[in-house]
């Protein structure tokens, strides 16, 4: 039977507003695929994930709301430094202690999207990894800096390290519950490491592609043969380097 015209612009009219209304009591039971949703740190990682992260890299405000739901100290220090080494967004990271885990040397302080970067990190990276390769949690984390008015390769020219503005950090290695210590620069390669090892950095490097914008390894260049670079750097429909 054939519809009047009026009619099927109504049916279909109702059919599409069904399905909204189905689409949207799915994504409230699935806040991770929502990107209406503000980010939890709780949430599994879903089709929104990256570009919620990406949205905190250069909006401080809603960076600091996303610490403050998840727990964790989000208040700010001072700006400090001058030119292309001003550091306006500055804190003290708080995210490891959140999850009892001792970065040292203490009393590090980069931008709140590192914090942020780490916090989402270590929940859904490090310790996942750490458990399941290793059968032991991640209880420290040691990094060589994060904040270091230079550019990129130490030289006189060319563009702004992110370490520049305090908007990146350098891990060099990860101490387990178990006493175990766990250096990139000896671990990095599986021939000169165990194979769990080995893999726990690969899969941790690989998961901290999620939570920053660069990420950079031993595989990228000698420079980085002893640490992972990871930084918060802003960059146009959020896209992401990881090598």
């Amino acid at each position: 039977m054939a519809f009047p015209p009026l009619d099927r612009i109504v049916l279909t009219f109702l059919l599409m507003a069904c399905l909204f209304m189905a689409g949207r009591s799915w994504l409230r039971d699935h806040p991770q695929h929502d990107p209406w949703t503000p980010l939890a740190l709780d949430d599994p990682a879903g089709w929104a994930t990256s570009r919620k992260l990406a949205a905190l890299r250069g909006d401080a405000v809603q960076c600091r709301a996303f610490l403050d739901r998840s727990g964790i100290t989000a208040m700010a220090l001072p700006a400090a430094g001058e030119g292309a080494c001003r550091r306006d967004d500055r804190k003290l990271l708080a995210a490891p202690a959140h999850f009892d885990v001792a970065l040292r040397p203490g009393g590090a302080q980069a931008t709140c999207a590192i914090d942020a970067g780490l916090a989402w990190w270590l929940r859904h990276g490090v310790q996942p990894a750490a458990e399941a390769a290793l059968g032991s949690r991640v209880v420290g984390i040691q990094y060589l800096g994060t904040a270091n008015c230079r550019r990129i390769g130490g030289g006189d020219e060319g563009n702004w390290s992110e370490h520049a503005t305090g908007n990146a950090i350098d891990i060099a290695g990860f101490v387990l519950a178990d006493g175990r210590r766990i250096s990139v620069l000896r671990d990095w390669d599986a021939t000169g490491s165990s194979p769990e090892v080995s893999g726990f950095l690969h899969m941790v490097r690989d998961s901290a592609c999620t939570s920053f914008s660069t990420v950079l390894s031993p595989d990228y260049n000698a420079a980085h043969a002893n640490h992972l670079h990871l930084d918060q750097a802003k960059r146009s429909g959020g896209w992401s380097a990881c090598r």
